[in-house]
């Protein structure tokens, strides 16, 4: 309470007030709620975890349900790392409120690669980045032994299977051969060695810190945009996106699904081709990512069910599959060969019955906990809205977080990614705060901190694998 009316445009204090600078007050109590809730499961997760590598039944995990050591450490990355979480804490949602947009989205894209490489440097520039991509479950472990791109291309499937000679390694043989053609492609232009590969994984990926807010002005509004810049910067999963592949996996998709946006909004065939094609490589950069679908799915209904226009997409992602299968890799092939690959490997050991819940409550750490308020809230707006007879700029905010949902839920119950999803749901968890702007301004700086402080956390105590 305060003793009379506060000026319009000020604080009770009578300090003038900035865009994206509002008032604190403690969150709704459901907001609190979904975020206990959320991190209850996770520390649920863990406990049993632990509970059942004591009785002998071991979840193969090492800091369950995280695949990582408990390794508690600092290094080179942390000033950094805590520096740029302040910075976008103290001045991002005012800065997101007032700068024009392109310049915006720079500073965005700045932001993220400074927050991406400082959490990789807190482990160290080896351990962290340059040596990441390099051990032998790793790309670049196969990278030397490919002198003939052609022929690697047309036998990749016949060594995805174990147990012989020549299978390829683990990350290579678990994914379509468009992954390891990346990275030969990065060392035949002269970019070898692990740091190459670490800092295109950081660069690649910082790029979701442009698309997904991008992706909402486009199909929603200018506000609920800016909205969603602090949260894709501060993202927790940029513990795993600097440095894995799946990191890079998700800017391409996300960087795909932009531009499929653009096309279908504007009514630009070059956009939708362009986002078809990487949407298209996508698939043949992991099998998973056919779960993308979703929330393409999710964009044409927002521009309002232009399927000539998103027609278009089909005509970009036609050519990348006949690329690779003229060359001789059959995706279906590909993908039934995985998954026994899969099996013949520590899967067949994790349990469904632990991971089909445990999966779920590493995306708490992987999203953050403001998934949870962003997903109860979304929950909300959508049962409101429907049906959706006439979509309007107000529905990207919920629809986009679930899409990326079903994909998850989809993903999850396929039994497919029992563990390391922390990593591997990179291209999803992103899209989850899309709808930053269903929590009130009066409480994103609060949240913010909270995904800062998960990121930092795990950083500092753990030692990720990936």
């Amino acid at each position: 309470m305060h003793s009379g009316p506060a000026r319009a445009g000020s604080h009770p204090g009578g300090r003038p007030r900035v865009p994206g600078d509002t008032p604190r007050r403690r969150p709704p109590r459901a907001d609190l709620i979904a975020a206990a809730a959320a991190i209850g499961l996770f520390a649920v997760a863990a406990v049993t975890g632990g509970l059942l590598y004591l009785w002998g039944r071991p979840v193969h995990a090492s800091a369950a349900p995280l695949f990582a050591q408990w390794l508690p450490h600092v290094g080179p990355g942390t000033p950094l790392a805590l520096l740029v979480a302040a910075l976008v804490w103290w001045r991002g949602p005012a800065l997101a409120a007032r700068l024009a947009w392109r310049p915006l989205l720079a500073v965005s894209y700045a932001a993220a690669v400074a927050w991406t490489l400082s959490l990789a440097l807190v482990d160290g520039w080896q351990r962290g980045v340059a040596g990441r991509l390099t051990t032998t479950y790793e790309y670049l472990h196969e990278v030397p032994g490919v002198t003939d791109i052609p022929a690697m291309l047309a036998g990749f499937s016949g060594r995805i299977l174990g147990l012989q000679p020549d299978s390829w390694t683990t990350h290579v043989s678990g994914h379509p051969p468009g992954a390891l053609l990346v990275f030969v492609c990065l060392d035949r232009i002269g970019l070898s060695g692990g740091g190459w590969a670490g800092v295109l994984c950081i660069l690649v990926a910082a790029l979701v810190a442009v698309a997904v807010p991008h992706t909402v002005r486009l199909l929603g509004t200018d506000e609920a945009a800016r909205a969603v810049v602090p949260f894709v910067v501060l993202f927790p999963g940029a513990v795993w996106s600097g440095v894995s592949a799946d990191g890079l996996f998700a800017g391409v998709t996300a960087t795909g699904v932009a531009l499929l946006a653009y096309g279908v909004i504007r009514g630009r065939a070059v956009g939708a081709v362009a986002g078809g094609a990487l949407l298209a490589f996508g698939c043949y950069l992991s099998y998973g990512l056919v779960l993308m679908a979703p929330i393409a799915l999710a964009v044409v209904v927002l521009a309002g069910r232009r399927w000539r226009t998103a027609g278009w997409a089909f005509v970009g992602a036609v050519p990348v599959a006949a690329v690779f299968t003229a060359a001789g890799f059959w995706w279906p092939t590909g993908y039934h060969l995985v998954i026994e690959r899969y099996y013949q490997g520590i899967a067949s050991e994790r349990a469904y019955g632990y991971w089909v819940w445990a999966d779920l409550a590493l995306v708490v750490v992987s999203a953050g906990p403001v998934a949870a308020v962003i997903l109860r809230r979304a929950v909300l707006a959508g049962r409101q809205a429907l049906p959706l007879r006439q979509p309007g700029a107000a529905h990207a905010t919920w629809l986009l977080p679930l899409a990326a949902t079903v994909a998850i839920l989809a993903a999850d119950l396929s039994g497919y990614s029992k563990a390391e999803v922390e990593r591997i749901w990179l291209p999803f968890t992103g899209w989850l705060l899309a709808g930053a702007a269903l929590i009130p301004p009066a409480d994103r700086r609060g949240w913010l901190a909270a995904q800062a402080a998960v990121a930092l956390t795990i950083n500092h105590l753990l030692l990720t694998v990936w």
